[in-house]
Parts: C-alpha cells; structure tokens; sequence
C-alpha cells in the first residue's frame, strides 16, 4: 500500500506545479520592425512585445517568419510585454491553412532537425523553415 502512496504522490507534484505556472498563450501577426523587439499585432491592433531566451529570440527575430498568425506559450511580464517559453518548451506555433504548426529546422542535405534558425552543424549549409504538425515531433 506504502508504494500506491508514494506513486499517487510523486504524480500529483507535477500536476500541481503545472498548474501554478499558469501558463498563457498569446496569438497574433508576427511583426519585426527595425530597432524594435519582435511583436505579435493582435486582431484588435494591439502590439504585444516579445521576449524570450537567445534561442528563442532567433526564431521570433527570423526574417523568413515575419508576418505569420504566430501563437507563443508563456508568462505575460510587466509593462504589457509577453516572456515566450524556453525554446527547450516547443512554445512557438504557427497557425496555417487550419493547423497549428511546430516551428522547426531542416537541413536538407544532412537530414538534421533543429529548433533555432542558422547554419547546419555539420555542412553549414543554411538550415530550411519546416513548420510540422506537434504529434510528429
């Protein structure tokens, strides 16, 4: 009975972290302006500035991406802006043709998967958007 006890324990844990994180989406056209933070233009025209980890600015910062209806998981942070999930959390989609997309990266040639935009690894070749659906990760 002890092992039930400890195992009913160690789930609810979790549970209850994730549920005082309190995780927020936001949702909107991904704009880049020069000089600026990236920001998302809601339907109501309202611009949320974003922020986020290196990694994560690298993709909100990518060119090839400005201008898609973008959706970020995260926390809002004072002054109205929105801190996006570590890259590590697969906080960022992008919403296209009626499905909400994975933002990833693909190295045509080499067959390498990464979640930031740049330069192959290994034939440093410029690695190519490919937005997936999130069960295929």
């Amino acid at each position: 009975m002890r092992r039930r006890q400890f195992l009913s324990a160690s789930l609810a844990v979790p549970l209850a972290y994730a549920a005082e994180s309190g995780t927020a989406t936001v949702r909107g056209k991904l704009t880049q302006l020069e000089g600026k933070a990236p920001a998302l233009e809601t339907q109501e025209h309202k611009f949320i500035p974003l922020g986020g980890d290196l990694a994560t600015l690298g993709v909100l910062q990518d060119k090839r991406l400005a201008g898609v209806d973008l959706e970020a998981l995260g926390e809002p942070s004072p002054g109205g802006a929105f801190q996006v999930g570590p890259i590590h959390t697969k906080a960022m989609f992008v919403h296209k043709d009626g499905s909400r997309l994975l933002i990833t990266y693909w190295c045509d040639l080499c067959s390498i998967r990464t979640y930031t935009p740049g330069v192959c690894w290994c034939c440093q070749e410029e690695t190519a958007v490919d937005l997936r659906k999130p069960e295929a990760e």
